[in-house]
């Protein structure tokens, strides 16, 4: 778990900072295009085609890294979620059931731990979709309407692809974010709410 959640962490910061270059590229570019509106030559406007086509490199680049490492991890990601799952379901089915201080403070920690696993794991791919979306937000806040026409084609081409919403789905199964890590959570407790329902009416009718 430690192994494949570091080296996890590790590549989605890597992509969020090549997200981070592509908003810098498109920001510069158009940063020359406003400094130099009223005398823009061919040279000029080559500066900004290669800084703009730069950054969509870098964009295209960045998503597709992304695929390639969910797809190399799909396996070990879904064991994750399946053992999680698992392993906090019981865990707080033992609480219940402790028999001593120390048992419980050992649980509780592990539940812990578990649950700052997931949380971390959910945020950096948060972290990934909000990078992605700012890219196209600084696509919208520049002033590319004041751009040369073959400039403008360019941007409307980024404002286009920006209206499909980007997401890391985790073992083919589940969609990364915040929200699902608040998904899972509550799904564990739930888990663990019916099985000591059904082991206290077991324990009952005995």
């Amino acid at each position: 778990m430690v192994a494949t959640g570091t080296m996890f962490i590790a590549y989605l910061k890597h992509i969020c900072g090549m997200f981070s270059i592509a908003s810098f590229r498109i920001k510069k570019a158009m940063a020359i295009n406003m400094q130099h509106e009223e005398k823009m030559n061919e040279e000029k406007m080559v500066i900004i085609y290669k800084g703009l086509i730069c950054a969509i490199d870098i964009h295209r680049k960045a998503i597709e890294f992304s695929q390639v490492i969910i797809k190399s991890f799909e396996g070990s990601f879904f064991c994750l979620i399946v053992a999680s799952m698992i392993c906090l379901t019981s865990t707080l089915v033992q609480i219940i059931t402790y028999n001593s201080t120390e048992q419980l403070v050992l649980r509780l920690i592990y539940i812990s731990v578990l649950y700052l696993y997931m949380f971390l794991s959910n945020y950096t791919a948060q972290d990934i979709t909000d990078h992605n979306e700012y890219v196209f937000a600084t696509v919208y806040n520049v002033e590319w309407y004041v751009a040369p026409l073959h400039i403008k084609k360019m941007m409307l081409f980024l404002l286009q692809k920006g209206t499909k919403t980007f997401h890391l789905i985790l073992g083919g199964i589940f969609v990364a974010s915040m929200e699902s890590a608040a998904t899972l959570m509550g799904t564990s407790i739930s888990y663990f709410t019916v099985l000591y329902s059904t082991s206290t009416k077991q324990l009952q009718n005995n």
